[in-house]
């Protein structure tokens, strides 16, 4: 694996390639990206993505797919399953996240990142866009996610998990193994466990940091 932080400003590091902060010791870190980037944060459910993009909110605009399937619950009858209307709730998701990749300014993405047509489907629409993107993992691993969804009283299905652990577990290899080429699209991954959770303090977009 490659590992290629460009280091700025004091706590401040610029990722270039594959950034494996797993483990490791030392001072917090302020990941720092180009004023245009698109940064996917990814990781299983209950691994932590919705804490630190609300830490991160103030850096730029996030795009959750729960915010898209909360507005739909508000406009339907209550009675009326998720699954009747999921494929919408997801469309209405996907043409949202398309229309803020297309627009200006920095964007903070919240998903799984376990689904190869996701990612290949980001990294088209920002190269389409002509805007950078740069992705995130949060590696916990399944005991401390599943941990993660009791504590926030929001459990996602064992099917549902096991799709997303499989599908992550896969893509951790093929960048254990390939480097930066397993995820085809993105300028950098940023690697980081619950260790490094909270060392990771921010992020930031400007013109310093391309």
């Amino acid at each position: 694996m490659d590992d290629g932080p460009a280091r700025g400003p004091a706590g401040h590091l610029a990722p270039r390639g594959v950034v494996d902060l797993r483990g490791r010791a030392g001072r917090d870190v302020t990941l720092s990206y180009p004023p245009d980037a698109a940064v996917v944060v990814a990781g299983l459910p209950g691994s932590g993505k919705s804490t630190l993009l609300r830490a991160w909110s103030s850096a730029a605009p996030v795009v959750d797919p729960r915010a898209t399937r909360t507005s739909y619950e508000a406009r339907l009858p209550g009675w009326l399953p998720y699954a009747v209307y999921r494929p919408w709730a997801r469309l209405g998701h996907l043409r949202r996240l398309r229309a803020r990749i297309r627009g200006g300014g920095p964007l903070l993405v919240h998903d799984c990142g376990s689904r190869p047509w996701m990612r290949r489907w980001l990294a088209h629409t920002a190269r389409r866009a002509g805007r950078p993107l740069h992705m995130v993992v949060l590696d916990v691993g399944p005991r401390e996610a599943l941990l993660g969804q009791h504590a926030r009283r929001r459990v996602t299905s064992r099917r549902v998990f096991g799709v997303h652990r499989r599908g992550l577990s896969k893509l951790l290899a093929r960048v254990e193994r390939d480097g930066l080429s397993a995820a085809a699209g993105i300028g950098s991954l940023v690697l980081f466990d619950s260790g490094m959770r909270s060392r990771v303090t921010g992020v930031r977009f400007g013109r310093d940091t391309d």
